[in-house]
């Protein structure tokens, strides 16, 4: 069959469109560290980060990871080999909130999650910290916005800093350097297909 459509002398071929002008802008430069927010509505927004984990990992940087919603009893896969390769991995979700019987609890719970992020980002002994769905402690209104951006922005000039979630404020947008907003054009979920093991979690 593939062969068939191959050999059709009617079957449509691609233009080239390869790119043959360099994109890149002139004078580009070193940066002291970036913080990067990957948010959206779409899939992958923590698993881009942790693998940029990977890669920092590679250039045997210390990482942190702080994690805002996920419960460390899910016991995810990325928690498990994270810590295997040596990230210094701190949980402080209670999980999805829907679950919740005291919000109250999960907010307080969210805020020592974020009091150790200023911690770890003060000390500056890590290239890299991911806070992994931090953006919900602004948008559930949990925390200020200013008292987010401003510590991420008055770091150590060489820590790297990941924020992922959804609804990122303009704020932590405009402070950024690289945003990824994630496009939801299909999600095995909407089909009621639970998350898979080794795939979403």
């Amino acid at each position: 069959m593939t062969s068939e459509i191959l050999n059709d002398e009617t079957a449509v071929t691609a233009p080239d469109t390869a790119p043959t002008d360099d994109p890149r802008p002139d004078g580009l430069r070193r940066a002291d560290s970036l913080v990067i927010v990957n948010t959206g509505n779409g899939k992958g927004k923590s698993s881009s980060a942790f693998g940029m984990m990977i890669r920092a990992l590679a250039r045997d940087w210390n990482v942190a990871v702080v994690q805002f919603i996920k419960s460390g009893n899910w016991n995810v896969g990325e928690e498990k080999m994270g810590r295997k390769l040596g990230v210094d991995w701190f949980s402080f979700g209670d999980g999805f909130t829907w679950d919740s019987n005291d919000l109250t609890n999960d907010k307080a719970h969210a805020a020592q999650g974020w009091a150790k992020a200023i911690e770890l980002m003060e000390a500056g002994e890590h290239q890299l910290v991911i806070f992994d769905e931090l953006t919900y402690l602004a948008s559930f209104g949990w925390l200020p916005i200013a008292d987010i951006v401003g510590p991420i922005a008055d770091r150590p000039r060489h820590v790297n800093v990941i924020v992922t979630g959804r609804d990122a404020a303009p704020e932590l947008i405009e402070l950024a350097d690289t945003v990824t907003d994630m496009t939801e054009i299909k999600h095995a979920y909407t089909k009621g297909i639970r998350a898979m093991r080794g795939i979403d979690f």
